[in-house]
């Protein structure tokens, strides 16, 4: 056809027919060496087929050998970047087909985001919050003032929560008893319509431990993986079980292709760099 012709009817009615494109957000830090954070959930979103859009809540200073420096980005820089993105792709009853929540990096960016949940109108099952508090090299992410706000009003807002053992303690407070018990205290908090994944890749035998917004529990057993490339294990299965929620996967199916996602990519990865290299 001669690329100055209009184009024809049939054409145009082609087009028309092609579905929408499935488009997540993810907000989250920025990590230069690509295992963590925004630019690691945007590969898994394009891994499972999904259009990532992002909202960068602080600059770090990283590599795979650990965390030097973390800038938080200012409040009103990463409202007016959530509010751009969302009048550019919205339609119909919300703006996101979903959101990945990671590293907010301080109270007020924890706050904007409480109250961009509140105003946009997206499913609260199909937005995800993966609690990154604490780099695994040992770097503070996240401040006290920051934790409270997350737990006192981020936690109502979210369908699922992704936290380790260590952040499970912290959300759930230190004098709650028992992995279950702090599960069943987090859902008491944010209502009903929570459902818990404690990720246990920093245990003995890595077992994940899913409590879902109908009070069902169950373990999903794990092996431990001999590799050094396990930067960014948290994030990658927090966007992988987004993407699951996103395709129709029930709560059981999501959490276990999710764990299924990680697995594969810490049995496949490439080492890069001098530290813990990107798990994909």
């Amino acid at each position: 056809m001669d690329g100055d012709a209009a184009p024809g009817q049939e054409e145009m009615n082609a087009v028309l027919r092609l579905p929408t494109r499935r488009v997540a957000l993810t907000i989250a830090g920025f990590d230069p060496s690509s295992g963590a954070g925004i630019t690691a959930d945007l590969k898994v979103f394009a891994n499972h087929g999904v259009y990532g859009v992002a909202a960068i809540t602080a600059l770090t200073v990283q590599s795979t050998q650990g965390v030097r420096k973390v800038e938080p980005i200012w409040g009103r820089v990463l409202r007016d970047t959530l509010e751009c993105l969302a009048q550019d792709v919205e339609r119909g009853y919300a703006q996101f087909d979903g959101v990945k929540i990671g590293m907010l990096g301080s109270a007020e960016n924890v706050r904007v985001v409480v109250g961009f949940l509140r105003a946009a109108g997206i499913p609260r099952e199909l937005v995800v919050l993966d609690p990154v508090l604490r780099s695994s090299s040992g770097a503070e992410l996240l401040d006290p003032v920051g934790v409270a706000v997350m737990r006192e009003d981020l936690l109502e807002l979210v369908g699922w929560v992704t936290p380790n053992v260590d952040e499970l303690v912290v959300l759930a407070g230190e004098r709650v008893p028992g992995m279950a018990a702090r599960v069943a205290e987090m859902g008491r908090r944010a209502g009903s319509a929570l459902n818990v994944v404690v990720t246990g890749g920093h245990l003995n035998h890595p077992d994940d431990f899913l409590r879902t917004a109908s009070g069902e529990e169950m373990w999903f057993p794990g092996t431990r993986i001999q590799t050094t490339s396990t930067h960014g294990t948290g994030c990658v299965f927090s966007s992988a079980l987004l993407c699951r929620l996103m395709a129709g996967d029930g709560p059981v199916e999501a959490a276990r292709g999710a764990k299924a996602f990680v697995r594969n990519a810490l049995e496949t990865a490439v080492p890069v760099g001098k530290g813990h290299g990107p798990v994909f």
